[in-house]
C-alpha cells in the first residue's frame, strides 16, 4: 500500500487541498458560509438535480444497451470478433469535445439525420443520454465481459440439468457471480456520466448544465473561485457517498469463483436465438458505434486531395509551436509511459486490497482509488499548476506532469478490472502453494499470474486508452509545444474556420486509428498468451 498512498496523497490529495484552499480561505480563514450561500441558488439547485438524474438515466441506458454486447463477446466466437472488441473500444478514448461534435454532426443542425428525415436532437437530453452510451459502452462490454468470459459454463448448466429454467439458472448462478463486475462497470459509467464535460457543453446547449460545466464556467469565465469550491466540494462528497456505499456492498458478495481459460468458453452461435442476439448486438454496434464515427471520418476527408491531412505537417496556423501531426508522438509517448505507472500503482493497490487480512484502512481505500473519476478534471488541472510549482516538487515544466495526470485516471480503471479477478481466486490455492514452500513473490506469480494474466492486459489497455484520450486536467498542463492529440482537437475546434474544424476532424480519425491498432495488437498478446490456466 505505500506506493499507491504516496501517489495518491501527492498527486491528488494535495493538488485538490491547494485549490479549494486557494477558493474557499481568505486572509488564513475558512470561508465555510459560501456553502450555504451557493445551495441557496436556484440556478445551482437546478444543475444538481440534472446532474444526478441525466447519470443515473445514461448508467441504466448504458447498462441495458452494452450487457447483451458483454455476452456476446464472453461466450460467443465469430469471425472478426477481435477486430470488432477494438472497434467497441475506440470510442471510449476519444476526447469528449470530439464526441459532442461527433453527435452534432449526426443528430444537430443539418447533421445526417437532420438532412435525411429532417430530425434534431441537438440540445435535447436525448443526444446527451446517446453520446454517453457511445462513450461509456466498452467499460460495461469490457469489465463485465472480462469475468463472464471466465466463469465456468458448467456450472449454470448443471443448474440447468436438475431442471432450472434458461432465465433462473442465469439469474441465481451466473449473475451473482457477475455481481462484483456489473458493479464495477455501474459506479465507472456512473462517475463518467456524473462529471461529464465536453458532451453536456456540446450538445446541451444554455439549457443543460453539470456539476463539472459549472465548475468550469464558474472558474474560467467567471473568475468565481469559491463558488468553484464549494461546486468541487459538493462534487466530492456525493462521488464518496457513493464509492463508500459501493465498497461496502461489494464486500457483502464477494466469493471465490471457478475460473477457467475464456479460450474454453466462447462457442460458435447455434440456434436461431442465438443468430438473433448476435445479429441485434452487431446491428446496436454499427448504429451507435460505428456510425458517429464514420461521421468523423467523412468530415475528414471533405476537402479534395488530403487537404486536411497535409495541413497536419505544417506549422503556419500560428496555434502551436509545432506542426499538429506531432502530437501523436506525444500522445503515444505519454500514454505509454502513463500506463506504466497506473499498472504498476494500481496492481499494487488491488494486490493489497483482495487480502483477506487486510484492515479498515486498506477497505477504506478501496473507495479513494475511485475519486479521481469524480472529482473534477478542472481543479485537478489548476492543482496541479498551483501545488506542484516549489523544490521538491517543481514539476511545471517537466515532462512527466502529463503522465502523472493520465495516470491518476488509469489507475481506476486497473483496479477495478482486476479486483473482480482477484477476489474471485481461491485462497485455498495461495495457502496450498506457501504449504508446500512457495515464497509469496512465487505463490503470486505461479497461482495468481496465470489467473489474472487476462485481467492485467485488459487493464493495461484500458489504461493505455484512457491516457490516449484524457483531456480535462491535460489541456491545463500540457505545454504548447507538445500538445497531446485531445489538447490538439480542441484547440482546433475553438478557432474558426473550415481548415481549422477539418484538422481536428482528422487528428481524431487519426486518434481513431491509433487507438483501433494498439487494442488489436492487445487483443492478439491477450489470446495468445492467456491459455495456462
Amino acid at each position: 500500500m505505500a506506493l499507491p498512498v504516496a501517489f495518491f496523497g501527492v498527486f491528488f490529495a494535495y493538488p485538490v487541498a491547494a485549490i479549494l484552499a486557494r477558493g474557499l480561505k481568505v486572509d488564513g480563514v475558512w470561508q465555510f458560509g459560501r456553502i450555504a450561500d451557493v445551495l441557496g441558488q436556484s440556478d445551482i439547485r437546478h444543475v444538481l438535480w440534472f446532474t444526478t438524474w441525466q447519470a443515473l438515466a445514461s448508467t441504466a441506458l448504458t447498462l441495458l444497451v452494452a450487457l447483451p454486447g458483454a455476452y456476446v463477446f464472453a461466450r460467443y466466437d465469430f469471425p472478426g470478433k477481435q477486430v470488432l472488441r477494438a472497434v467497441v473500444t475506440v470510442p471510449f478514448v476519444l476526447p469528449t469535445v470530439v464526441v459532442g461534435t461527433a453527435f452534432m454532426a449526426l443528430v444537430g443542425r443539418r447533421g445526417l439525420l437532420d438532412e435525411l428525415w429532417g430530425l434534431r436532437l441537438d440540445t435535447t437530453v436525448w443526444a446527451i443520454l446517446l453520446a454517453h452510451v457511445f462513450f461509456n459502452y466498452a467499460v460495461v462490454v469490457r469489465t463485465v465481459g472480462g469475468l463472464w468470459a471466465q466463469l465456468d459454463p458448467r456450472q449454470e448448466e448443471a443448474a440447468r440439468m436438475l431442471g432450472a429454467s434458461r432465465w433462473r439458472a442465469w439469474r441465481t448462478v451466473t449473475l451473482p457471480a457477475l455481481g462484483p463486475a456489473v458493479a464495477a462497470a455501474t459506479l465507472m459509467v456512473f462517475l463518467f456520466t456524473f462529471t461529464s464535460f465536453g458532451v453536456v457543453q456540446i450538445l446541451g446547449g444554455p439549457t443543460f448544465s453539470t456539476l463539472e460545466v459549472e465548475i468550469y464556467r464558474q472558474t474560467s469565465e467567471i473568475f468565481d473561485l469559491s463558488t468553484a469550491a464549494v461546486l468541487t466540494l459538493i462534487q466530492f462528497a456525493a462521488v464518496g457517498a457513493i464509492l463508500a456505499l459501493h465498497a461496502w456492498t461489494v464486500r457483502r458478495r464477494e466469493s471465490a469463483l471457478r475460473l477457467v481459460d475464456a479460450a474454453q468458453t466462447a462457442r460458435r452461435p447455434r440456434g436461431a436465438g442465438q443468430w438473433t442476439l448476435l445479429a441485434g448486438v452487431l446491428v446496436t454496434i454499427a448504429v451507435l458505434l460505428v456510425l458517429p464515427l464514420a461521421v468523423l471520418v467523412q468530415r475528414s476527408f471533405g476537402a479534395a486531395d488530403f487537404a486536411y491531412y497535409r495541413e497536419l505537417t505544417s506549422d503556419e496556423s500560428g496555434i502551436f509551436l509545432v506542426p499538429p501531426i506531432d502530437a501523436i508522438g506525444n500522445s503515444l509517448s505519454y500514454a505509454v509511459v502513463a500506463t506504466a505507472i497506473a499498472v504498476l500503482v494500481g496492481g499494487l493497490a488491488a494486490a493489497a486490497l483482495t487480502r483477506r487480512d487486510a484492515g479498515r484502512f486498506v477497505r477504506g481505500f478501496d473507495a479513494l482509488l475511485m475519486l479521481p473519476l469524480g472529482v473534477s478534471a478542472v481543479t485537478v488541472g489548476f492543482g496541479f499548476l498551483i501545488a506542484l510549482d516549489e523544490p521538491p516538487l517543481d514539476l511545471r515544466a517537466s515532462w512527466i506532469l502529463v503522465p502523472l495526470a493520465q495516470a491518476l485516471v488509469g489507475v481506476p480503471f486497473v483496479v477495478r478490472t482486476m479486483l473482480p479477478v482477484l477476489r474471485a481466486v481461491d485462497q485455498r490455492l495461495r495457502e496450498a502453494a506457501a504449504v508446500l514452500g512457495a515464497s509469496p513473490w512465487r505463490v503470486w506469480r505461479e497461482v495468481d499470474l496465470p489467473l489474472v494474466r487476462r485481467a492485467l492486459l485488459i487493464a493495461a489497455g484500458f489504461a493505455f486508452a484512457v491516457s490516449l484520450g484524457e483531456f480535462g486536467a491535460t489541456v491545463f498542463i500540457a505545454r504548447p509545444d507538445n500538445p497531446t492529440l485531445p489538447v490538439a482537437v480542441a484547440r482546433l475546434l475553438g478557432r474558426p474556420g473550415e481548415l481549422n474544424y477539418g484538422q481536428a476532424m482528422a487528428l481524431s480519425t487519426i486518434l481513431m486509428v491509433v487507438c483501433a491498432v494498439a487494442l488489436l495488437v492487445l487483443e492478439r498478446l491477450r489470446t495468445d498468451r492467456t491459455g495456462e490456466f
